[in-house]
């Protein structure tokens, strides 16, 4: 059966509604960005986002290009867990970001150090550019800390600025009803949703693109449904221009050694390379391609 597939026309095919698919983590670690690449270049998905303060994303960025085509190849910019590119005194003073419950709480009470946050995402940026030899097609943030207040400011600014209004910011934002509805992963779904109108206020205000609704999130540990009824749930309903996240991955040692989301990457990227993805999306008449800028 034909893919829906990547394509650089801004038209859509008559008839089917187009979404982007985006793989978030690209250079997290070989297995994952190996994933990644298979999907790209088997038209399975038609965005990425990458973590460029990864040790390994100098390596993995040629690859990542060769196979690119018309996918929208963006960064991820990377506040949680990991570790920053430069020094961050106050936010990071022991060379590790803080982990995700920290970060958000002081977000959201507006105790993040910004010009350090800004810097940092600025480092970020440069390395993207510096070894995919192009400004990002979009950003986003790990575990949605580019949607907090202040930080979604300086992402929404920098977008502008690199991408001449070409580079979009990921929205989060989900109707609370529609998030009821589909019946996965509900809180951490409404809480991520509720931070997407700010960041689409934002961009409109600069003139920075947007999707046009999300979904994807879940919880890795407990959720029990099959993979394919996931995926069925999180694209019935996309309206044009809907956005998609996924985490597929291949396990290696490097994940397994700092990330307990393992076998729920396995799925994704088995899932997603098998014939049941391109029926699901012919089934229900979408179009998968990167982001139809205005």
């Amino acid at each position: 059966m034909a893919l829906p597939h990547v394509t650089a026309d801004t038209r859509t095919p008559a008839g089917l509604t187009r979404i982007v698919v985006c793989a978030d983590d690209y250079a997290f670690t070989p297995g994952v960005s190996r994933a990644i690449r298979e999907l790209i270049a088997a038209r399975r998905i038609s965005a990425t986002s990458v973590m460029t303060g990864s040790e390994f994303w100098p390596a993995e960025a040629a690859a990542l290009k060769a196979v690119a085509g018309d996918a929208d190849i963006g960064l991820h910019v990377t506040l949680t867990d990991q570790r920053p590119i430069g020094p961050m005194p106050a936010f990071a003073p022991d060379g590790k970001f803080p982990p995700l419950a920290t970060v958000f709480r002081n977000g959201l009470m507006r105790r993040l150090p910004l010009a350090e946050i800004e810097a940092e995402i600025e480092r970020q940026v440069e390395a993207f550019v510096a070894h995919y030899g192009a400004p990002p097609a979009h950003i986003d943030g790990h575990h949605h800390m580019h949607q907090l207040p202040g930080v979604r400011d300086i992402v929404v600014r920098i977008a502008a600025r690199v991408g001449k209004g070409r580079t979009w910011v990921r929205s989060c934002t989900e109707p609370p009803g529609s998030i009821v509805r589909r019946g996965v992963g509900t809180a951490k779904a409404l809480i991520i949703g509720a931070l997407g109108p700010a960041v689409e206020r934002r961009a409109r205000q600069a003139g920075v693109p947007v999707n046009h609704g999300f979904s994807g999130a879940y919880d890795f540990a407990a959720e029990t449904r099959s993979t394919g009824d996931l995926f069925r749930r999180f694209v019935r309903g996309l309206s044009a221009n809907g956005l998609v996240m996924c985490h597929p991955g291949y396990l290696d040692a490097a994940l397994a050694g700092r990330d307990p989301m393992t076998t729920a990457r396995e799925k994704e990227r088995a899932y997603l390379i098998s014939d049941a993805w391109p029926a699901l999306l012919a089934e229900l008449h979408l179009d998968v391609g990167p982001l139809l800028r205005p």
